[in-house]
């Protein structure tokens, strides 16, 4: 069975087909239309046919975009990429494809990738963390997809930074219309801002984690202060969903200190004697969203 992927991002549109062991048959990306629904719903037609062509085969297809279905009104919410609210994405696709198509958060397929044959392969549950221009996540039991009723399992991003010994000194307003959620402080923008604040520096997050390791002290204090909000913010996720392996992505995965510096100090706000939840870096990297699409169909 040939199973196709499809990550709908804000500049790209990107498909992969996989084969049943997940080797790679073939890719293709194009950019994302701007200003027209349509013809989003057009160029993913467009990549569905240009894989099928070139394998000669039909396949199934599923696809990462972000935001999620509404259950109720069955309408796209909570997106970045503003074209898509309001959306019955899922029934256009299947009316242009005739055929059924599965959707899912493109964090949620992340973590869906990571947990099928990636850094949380073998483990049950997985919390799918993305650590990059936002904060979201995703929730996998026993190799299959949960996102809630709701359909915002994983969404900590938006929920309050806990307490911890970094306590940032004032609450910072989110677009969501809270203040103190974890994305304005464990996101990239949101570390940079924290250093900027502290020592008037705009450096990008990249600039301060190298700084760090270099012995540039104001760096090092920025860092220590991510790890352990960081290590407050996934202590909560663990005190819920006590998860066997927490499996990190985006761009501050590449942080290598994060997978040392964490878990030596989440144990103080875990209710437990003993953490023996794993942190991993993804193994899949970039690939992971356009690969835990194609999962959606599973083995």
């Amino acid at each position: 069975m040939v199973r196709i992927g499809i990550d709908l991002g804000g500049t790209k549109i990107e498909a992969i087909a996989l084969d049943e062991s997940g080797d790679e048959l073939a890719r293709r990306r194009v950019p994302t239309p701007r200003s027209d629904y349509d013809e989003i719903i057009t160029a993913i037609v467009g990549l569905v046919g240009f894989l099928e062509d070139t394998l000669g085969a039909e396949a199934s297809v599923g696809v990462g975009h972000p935001g999620a279905i509404s259950p109720s009104s069955g309408l796209v919410k909570n997106s970045n990429s503003t074209l898509l609210i309001g959306r019955a994405l899922d029934r256009d696709l299947e009316v242009a494809l005739d055929r059924p198509v599965r959707l899912a958060n493109d964090a949620n397929c992340f973590a869906l990738s990571e947990a099928t044959d990636g850094g949380g392969a073998g483990a049950s549950p997985v919390f799918g963390v993305i650590l990059g221009t936002g904060v979201g996540g995703g929730v996998v039991f026993d190799g299959r997809l949960s996102p809630g009723p709701n359909g915002i399992a994983g969404e900590w991003g938006h929920n309050p930074l806990p307490p911890n010994d970094a306590d940032p000194a004032e609450l910072l307003e989110c677009y969501c219309g809270r203040a103190g959620c974890v994305e304005k402080y464990l996101s990239g923008p949101g570390l940079e801002a924290d250093h900027a604040r502290v020592t008037g520096s705009r450096l990008d997050p990249e600039a301060i984690a190298r700084a760090a390791t270099q012995g540039r002290l104001d760096a090092a204090a920025t860092m220590q202060r991510y790890f352990e909000r960081l290590a407050a913010g996934l202590a909560g996720v663990i005190n819920i969903l006590d998860p066997q392996a927490i499996v990190i992505g985006g761009g501050l995965s590449n942080i290598d200190a994060l997978y040392t510096e964490v878990p030596k100090r989440w144990g103080r706000y875990v209710f437990s004697d003993r953490v023996d939840t794993r942190l991993v870096r993804n193994v899949h990297g970039d690939s992971s969203g356009v690969r835990g699409a194609a999962w959606l169909w599973d083995r």
